[in-house]
């Protein structure tokens, strides 16, 4: 089968966001426009009221569409993610765009807002106390454009654990609205994700990322470039892909960081990584020696990726941070029409130890 695999590159362990629960601050105080500051306040409300039982609107079709996981630094997860809002539904060209992480079963989010100057400094000091609770949030302002459904990817950086996460995009409210006017549009999502943990010295892996494409970054990226382009990693930028529906014409491209391999005297992993193709079919048994399930019928393989000593540059080093990168990019014009899972298997030679990982996709005319 032909494959194009993607050139392993000295990545960095990923920083992630440095924003935290203190970039809705430092928002406001970068922001001169009054109207802003209340839009802040007004979202911060809504997901208050939201998270307190009551009824989530959702005027801008509000959708999750993914999210990944990847290591991030001081025992912590990096968490980019996508949701989807109908652009032709929202006046005003923006929308506020917040996101809050609340770990479960701590104690309830309490009404919460955002402190102006002036407020008197215990109000401050209450608030501040309040949002202790919240393990993550953030803010943004966003270009509505182009055709439905338009996709929105921030991030946020937590330790292992369970979650809620909240969204709320809400279109700008007129300085002075007309009488009798209609409220602005809004949409809450609440969404829940488990972050497993990427330190415990366990064989593990990111998520096996879908995508479009990968480019490489001519620059670094500024901090806010990096807010507004969570998949930029290092040196590179990851576009994932909409979905995993594609046509025979196109490739499927796959990205994973590989975390805490056992390593040789000279600090180098032995890894071996396989890509095999299992194609579904309603009443097939799985044969001996094959990756497929009862179900599926097996189609074909990638020549197996050994990331070792001899293939490794000669630079590369776990403890400096380095991360260990598997992926490959797959024409499909061979691929019969139908629904497929690749199985990526990561075996640790070293450790003797192996796992998987499953994508799901279809191909179409």
């Amino acid at each position: 089968m032909l494959r194009r695999p993607f050139v392993l590159a000295l990545v960095v362990i990923f920083a992630g966001s440095s924003t935290l629960r203190a970039q809705v601050q430092k928002e406001i105080v970068k922001k001169q426009d009054d109207a802003q500051k209340k839009e802040i306040q007004n979202v911060v409300k809504v997901v208050d009221d939201v998270a307190s039982g009551q009824p989530a609107p959702d005027d801008l079709s509000i959708a999750w569409a993914r999210e990944d996981i990847l290591k991030a630094q001081g025992n912590k997860e990096y968490v980019p993610f996508t949701v989807t809002i109908d652009p032709t539904k929202v006046a005003g060209g923006k929308v506020a765009f917040y996101w809050r992480v609340v770990a479960k079963g701590g104690a309830a989010p309490a009404l919460t807002e955002v402190a102006t100057s002036g407020q008197k400094k215990d109000d401050k000091k209450d608030k501040e106390k309040k949002k202790a609770d919240y393990a993550y949030e953030d803010v943004s302002f966003v270009d509505s454009t182009g055709a439905p459904p338009m996709r929105i990817s921030r991030s946020f950086t937590v330790p292992a654990g369970e979650y809620d996460v909240f969204v709320v995009a809400k279109e700008p409210a007129p300085d002075k609205a007309p009488k009798n006017a209609p409220p602005p549009k809004m949409s809450v999502l609440k969404h829940s994700i488990n972050v497993p943990d990427y330190w415990n010295g366990e064989l593990n892996t990111s998520s096996v990322i879908i995508a479009q494409r990968i480019d490489p970054l001519p620059a670094p990226l500024t901090d806010q470039q990096r807010a507004d382009r969570p998949y930029a990693l290092g040196s590179m930028e990851i576009i994932p892909a909409p979905d995993t529906k594609f046509s025979k014409k196109a490739e499927l491209s796959t990205f994973m960081l590989i975390y805490n391999p056992k390593t040789d005297s000279a600090n180098k992993p032995d890894i071996l990584v396989e890509y095999n193709f299992c194609q579904a079919a309603a009443g097939s048994e799985p044969k001996q020696g094959e990756p497929c399930k009862a179900g599926e019928k097996f189609f074909n393989k990638t020549n197996p990726q050994n990331l070792n000593a001899q293939t490794l540059p000669a630079e590369f080093d776990l403890a400096a941070g380095h991360q260990l990168q598997s992926g490959q990019a797959v024409p499909l014009a061979s691929f019969p029409e139908g629904e497929y899972r690749l199985e990526v298997k990561i075996t640790d030679k070293i450790a003797n130890k192996s796992l998987t990982r499953d994508v799901n996709f279809s191909v179409n005319p």
